[in-house]
């Protein structure tokens, strides 16, 4: 009777798989590395772009100034204080409007709704994310607007308060999509802990369930944030384009990426110095930007709880 062959390991794999490994390492890395090379290019710009515009512009009258006139030709002025008032107050009423919605929906659908309703709400919820924002800009211009002048009469057909409220209506999807992923994803076991406790389910939530999910809800609030500072087409349908000083909510004003609408979509010719403003704002768009996500990845890092 013949032995059972017995098959040996290979000591060695073929050739090939190791080119193929390290093809698509070299992939991975060409995509990183371009990442990082797009990055730089984009601050050398803004960098090099900027540098005219402060080479006539002072620092502090562009962060302190309260009028801007750039395309006064008698007296020119380039203090950028109202664009970004109107950015901040504009976003302010997005977040008022999009965190209490948002928190309070990712709530319901990840600790109160049946599984069946949560696969069903969340997907009609995102919907809103793929809504085009030209759309919003109208239906704040020719909804809200008119909707808000039946309580209030003073307002104008262009004003920030309109603009404020359809952008959180925009971002509601971040705010509430990111926060009922944290929150569903804290592990069962602490909730049953409180509820072992004698903790009630509203008790078990606020003393549990969001100090856990702490950390990822400020970043989803943060990301929210960033891009209702970014946005351009809601504000400039709805909030008008009129750097104000000091700003009012009933009357039009004009943010930090509208200007630059203005800008590229005028009859200032290629070359004048109109348009290294743009770079201007683009650099402290990119600062605001970076700061932002300097704060979430802080955070994230002080309040993130790792669970085994």
């Amino acid at each position: 009777m013949k032995p059972a062959r017995t098959t040996q390991p290979a000591l060695h794999a073929p050739p090939g798989r190791y080119l193929k490994e390290r093809f698509i390492q070299g992939v991975l890395f060409a995509c990183a590395f371009l990442a990082v090379v797009v990055t730089a290019v984009t601050i050398w710009i803004f960098v090099s772009g900027s540098g005219i515009f402060f080479t006539q512009v002072s620092l502090g009258e562009f962060l302190g100034g309260t009028r801007w006139a750039p395309v006064d030709t008698s007296t020119p002025s380039y203090g950028a204080l109202p664009l970004i008032a109107g950015t901040l107050i504009i976003t302010g009423i997005a977040l008022l409007v999009a965190v209490p919605i948002g928190l309070f929906s990712a709530i319901y659908l990840s600790e109160f709704a049946p599984e069946r309703v949560r696969k069903v709400a969340k997907p009609i919820l995102e919907i809103l994310a793929g809504i085009p924002t030209v759309v919003y800009g109208y239906f704040a211009l020719l909804f809200v607007t008119p909707l808000l002048r039946s309580v209030l009469p003073e307002i104008q057909f262009w004003n920030a308060l309109s603009a404020g409220i359809v952008l959180g209506i925009a971002i509601i999807p971040l705010v509430s999509s990111l926060s009922e992923d944290i929150i569903y994803a804290v592990p069962r076991e602490l909730r049953e802990g409180a509820y072992a406790l004698g903790a009630t389910k509203f008790e078990t939530i606020r003393s549990v369930v969001l100090p856990a999910a702490l950390s990822g809800i400020a970043a989803a609030i943060i990301l929210a944030m960033s891009r209702a500072i970014g946005e351009t087409m809601i504000v400039a349908i709805a909030a008008g384009r009129v750097p104000a000083w000091p700003p009012d909510l009933l009357k039009p004003l004009e943010t930090l990426t509208v200007h630059i609408v203005n800008v590229a979509t005028g009859d200032a010719e290629a070359g004048a110095f109109i348009w290294a403003t743009i770079f201007a704002i683009g650099a402290l768009l990119f600062v605001i930007t970076l700061l932002l996500n300097v704060l979430s990845y802080w955070i994230v890092r002080r309040f993130r709880e790792q669970y085994e």
